[in-house]
């Protein structure tokens, strides 16, 4: 504060022209010792205290300081399992893993930078064995009605012919907690934020909106647009530890069931259409409607327990879509929707939207 009496004080006929004589002034601290201040400096204090006052001359830190901004920890936890079996003999050092991951294309300098990567693989301990994560103590759960959870994931599928060429595709799927119930499953030829996007309406319209998400930290499932539609739609989203992959269990335990009983067999892979037509029928016809050894009934009958509760989320003309902006960094959902994320909302109260 004696610095910024002092401006007031120099010669000059404006604040402009009396920093710069500030600037060449010598002061004394607490200690005694002598200190002596830029113009920017001064300015940027000057600036600051106009503005806001005496509270906020110290400089805050970011708010994201110590956060990874350009990068997902999934990206890099896949980049390290992919380069680590080029490695042989000792543990391999970190510099290594780096230059690998550089070099295979699978991260990028403008990403992530040498010491952001040695820092966030301590930090989340991403070079720890499985095991450790595999033998950690859980506890069985379940939710008591349908809709109030769904899982989410994705999972690599089978090459189809797409413009005449091989092209393998990514199976996104959505299994309620409580019923086991698939509520939609389709194959696609990438896994973006449109495609999510697409997956998530048809579930909404499927099996009405439930009240929370729970998927990974993959960077779709981290990406902007996703939070959006569930604050619009009323949902709440939540993501799973990093590298802690057993907490989806249910939508894992539909993946092996999908491996076991539906990729097992002879399928048409000529188009993808082909290939969605057949896994909605199984899913329909076989996984749906068998009876669950854990529910003591179908997952079909079990979701259909609470359909009184169930929030509608069915489009009023077909044409109706959800459609995503990067370039405007906003989603439009296909409903008009109530203040999301009311605090009293149960699985029981019928909002008045329609998807």
């Amino acid at each position: 504060m004696r610095v910024l009496g002092t401006i007031d004080m120099a010669q000059g006929n404006s604040i402009q022209a009396r920093i710069p004589t500030v600037s060449q002034m010598t002061f004394t601290d607490e200690d005694g010792h002598p200190r002596q201040f830029t113009w920017r400096t001064l300015q940027t204090w000057f600036s600051r205290y106009q503005k806001h006052g005496v509270t906020v001359m110290e400089n805050q830190p970011r708010s994201d300081k110590g956060k990874v901004r350009k990068v997902t920890l999934e990206d890099v936890l896949e980049a390290l399992r992919k380069v680590q079996p080029k490695v042989h003999g000792k543990t391999p050092t970190l510099a290594l893993l780096y230059r690998l991951c550089i070099e295979a294309g699978l991260l990028t300098r403008a990403q992530i930078a040498p010491n952001t990567f040695r820092r966030v693989v301590k930090q989340y301990e991403l070079l720890k064995p499985d095991d450790d994560c595999v033998n950690k103590h859980r506890l069985a759960f379940a939710k008591a009605h349908a809709n109030e959870m769904w899982q989410a994931d994705t999972l690599y599928g089978p090459h189809v012919q797409i413009n005449g060429s091989p092209v393998q595709t990514r199976l996104i799927a959505f299994i309620d907690d409580a019923s086991r119930v698939c509520c939609h499953g389709q194959f696609f030829p990438a896994e973006n934020v449109d495609t999510l996007i697409e997956s998530l309406r048809a579930a909404f319209y499927k099996r009405g909106v439930p009240h929370a998400l729970y998927v990974d930290n993959g960077s779709i499932y981290s990406s902007k647009e996703i939070p959006q539609i569930c604050a619009r739609v009323g949902c709440l989203l939540h993501h799973t530890p990093v590298r802690d992959g057993a907490a989806k269990g249910k939508i894992e335990r539909f993946f092996r069931t999908v491996r076991d009983q539906f990729l097992a067999r002879d399928l048409d892979l000529s188009s993808l259409d082909a290939l969605n037509r057949q896994f909605t029928q199984w899913v329909e016809e076989h996984y749906n409607a068998q009876v669950h050894s854990i529910l003591g009934m179908s997952p079909l009958d079990r979701f259909a327990l609470d359909r009184k509760g169930f929030v509608s989320s069915r489009p009023t003309r077909p044409t109706t879509s959800y459609s995503s902006s990067r370039k405007n960094a906003w989603v439009k959902p296909a409903c008009s929707t109530p203040s999301p994320m009311t605090e009293n909302r149960s699985i029981h109260q019928q909002p008045n939207f329609n998807l």
